[in-house]
């Protein structure tokens, strides 16, 4: 996919794959670079919890990774956003966009779209542009998120 960016007219190639998790250090270096570090913490929870997941699109510069979005699901009911991470130099190209579009193209028919996300405004724009409400927003539905941290 090639994707432009406006501020220097630079045209990028990012390429999208389905192909499993990428190497440790790869996973690393995209969680550091946009400040996860309790994932970044635990390398190989983080190596585990990726190689876990349901589904796992990633996105390359040539050979960089830049982004990754993965999904937890049962495959019937619910399926989960656990991350999207972009790094810094390639946010507000369309590569979380894109990233989101495909990582839930298997659980189409899954009802339940679900995610947990920072409470900045901005994280709230992005995830409405692409069709999530917050819970709130469901008026008679009885919806309501809890969690538990530990």
């Amino acid at each position: 996919m090639l994707v432009s960016d406006q501020r220097d007219r630079e045209a990028v190639v990012i390429d999208y794959r389905v192909d499993g998790a990428p190497v440790p250090e790869q996973l690393r270096s995209l969680y550091d670079a946009v400040g996860w570090t309790a994932y970044t913490d635990d390398p190989q929870s983080l190596v585990a919890g990726v190689a876990g997941s349901a589904n796992v699109v990633t996105a390359w510069d040539d050979e960089t990774l830049v982004g990754l979005a993965r999904v937890i699901s049962d495959g019937h009911t619910i399926a989960y956003l656990q991350d999207v991470l972009v790094r810094p130099e390639h946010r507000r190209r369309g590569v979380a966009t894109e990233l989101v579009r495909r990582v839930f193209e298997p659980f189409a028919s899954v009802r339940q779209h679900v995610l947990l996300t920072d409470a900045e405004p901005g994280q709230s724009r992005f995830y409405e542009s692409l069709g999530f409400r917050e819970t709130r927003d469901f008026p008679g539905a009885g919806l309501r998120a809890f969690v538990r941290l530990p």
